[in-house]
């Protein structure tokens, strides 16, 4: 029987516990932000050095010391580029004497031919537009040759060249230039219109967006073939990350997402929706079929469930992520868990590195990484029954997530196409958080699409390594005088293998 006095104690002890239980979940919220702000992202296992190991600075105890380079002055003259005053041309550019203007002399067919001698050049008329070198710009200036025919005292003159835009003074290397500092390394066009005005060119930034605009709507019959090639792969990986896009409310701007989709020919392709629900991913998916890998968000679940032809695998990489926040509240047995996912990591790695068939790799699987996997669930199991495991430790969350995905983390051992994570997928969005840290936000919803059209394509790139210049300055000219029933030939993949080796160019590179 308690003793009056004994009630108080024991509500002070229960008190007491609970102080400390949350002023350790605050210590382990604090230290997880200050990781965010001032820590390294790599979630690489740290391994202790080896104190055996000789530090390189035995080896050398002397640094050679190599004798100074001669150097020599060299002096010379040169005449200076003589230029008109400051040009305004019909189509509205401007530009000074610091723009070099390279001049293409375009030659009339009346002096080709046989009664060449019969015309005289009287005059020439100028054409001008802006081209753009990787980090500064030039002026193409178009010298058409008038002629006059000396019997018949008539005038002619060559045609102006073709444009990307009609009555258009942009060269298709400053559109394709463009784009890529704007959305490869993230230099919003304020700043590319500051970059031109020191360099003397004067343009309006209305007038840069629009030929970003235009630009990449020639770009999204390839973005829609891009994506038809991608969801007829067997095994698909999905993630999203939000953004901000289009006006909720004056003052604030509404939260949406890009979903990117990455198949097992090596291409990705984003796509835009106001929502991170099945609404986006029903019609997406709507004709898939196969693997589809993600995290542990629960949408994904909620779909594959209403598509049995479907099978949900699910990312290693996040489970182990919730393990390493318990790792300052449960040092022990997070090292547990921490070192039975990095051997299934390390067989990953040896199996990558041995480069061997899928058969191979499914064997591989099923002999080393299962017992591990078999016995790191049992571990997961046998852990939650610890009595002072209470539900708000950050162990506790990290085993009831790993035992709660176990089915869907299981799956990679059966098929040897799909990847234990989705960290492949991770790397290819990280445009647009580094986009976001610049360009803030999409003021419509239309230019969202628009990022999500051209940084598929930028991304696809890289992945099928081809130049991303060279692809853009190719497939602008060419996707309007292409087949509409062959569009697919101008996705990366395919375009690296019919016209990769001779492309179209701009005129500042002829």
């Amino acid at each position: 029987m308690n003793t009056p006095e004994a009630t108080p104690t024991v509500d002070l002890q229960l008190k007491n516990q609970q102080l400390l239980q949350e002023v350790a979940s605050l210590k382990q919220q604090l230290s997880w932000f200050k990781r965010q702000l001032f820590g390294e992202k790599s979630e690489k296992r740290l391994i202790p050095e080896n104190p055996d190991q000789i530090d390189l600075g035995e080896l050398f105890s002397k640094p050679s010391v190599e004798p100074a380079p001669q150097t020599e002055t060299i002096t010379y003259k040169r005449r200076k580029k003589q230029r008109n005053d400051n040009c305004v041309t019909d189509q509205g550019l401007r530009f000074d004497d610091n723009v070099p203007v390279e001049v293409i002399d375009m030659p009339a067919p009346e002096l080709q031919g046989t009664d060449a001698d019969q015309y005289d050049v009287i005059d020439h008329k100028i054409t001008r537009r802006l081209a753009q070198r990787p980090g500064s710009y030039v002026v193409l200036e178009y010298r058409r040759p008038v002629t006059k025919h000396k019997p018949s005292q008539t005038l002619s003159t060559v045609a102006a060249p073709s444009g990307l835009f009609d009555r258009s003074f942009a060269d298709v290397s400053l559109i394709a230039g463009m784009l890529i500092d704007k959305f490869l390394y993230h230099l919003p066009l304020h700043r590319q219109h500051q970059r031109m005005a020191m360099a003397g060119v004067t343009l309006s930034r209305t007038t840069l967006t629009q030929l970003v605009q235009r630009g990449i709507e020639l770009l999204k019959p390839i973005h829609g073939a891009l994506l038809k090639s991608i969801l007829e792969s067997d095994v698909l990986a999905m993630d999203e990350t939000p953004v901000k896009a289009g006006r909720k409310e004056k003052g604030k701007m509404q939260k949406a997402w890009f979903w990117p989709v990455f198949g097992e020919r090596n291409e990705a392709a984003f796509t835009f929706s106001v929502t991170r629900s099945t609404r986006h991913i029903e019609p997406l998916l709507k004709d898939f079929s196969g693997i589809l890998l993600t995290d542990g968000y629960g949408v994904y679940d909620s779909y594959c469930k209403k598509r049995p032809e479907v099978t949900l695998a699910q990312c290693w990489s996040h489970c182990r992520r919730y393990f390493v926040k318990a790792e300052d509240m449960e040092p022990e047995s997070t090292a547990i868990a921490l070192e039975y996912i990095g051997q299934l990591y390390s067989i990953e790695k040896s199996t990558r590195a041995s480069e061997c068939s899928n058969e191979q790799k499914q064997d591989i699987r099923r002999e080393r990484s299962s017992p591990i996997v078999a016995a790191f669930f049992d571990w997961c199991h046998s852990e939650r029954q610890r009595p002072d495991l209470v539900k708000t430790n950050p162990l506790s969350v990290a085993l009831g997530y790993a035992e709660n995905h176990r089915q869907q983390m299981e799956v990679y051992l059966e098929h040897p196409d799909v990847s234990m994570d989705t960290n492949h997928v991770e790397r290819l969005l990280r445009c647009i958080p580094m986009g976001r840290k610049n360009w803030m936000f999409c003021w419509t919803e239309t230019g969202a699409e628009h990022v999500a059209i051209i940084q598929s394509l930028l991304v696809s790139c890289r992945l099928q390594n081809v130049d991303p210049y060279t692809y853009l300055v190719d497939v602008l000219q060419r996707v309007s005088l292409h087949p509409a029933r062959k569009v697919e030939e101008l996705i990366p993949r395919i375009w690296k293998e019919r016209f990769g080796n001779n492309p179209l160019k701009s005129d500042l590179d002829k």
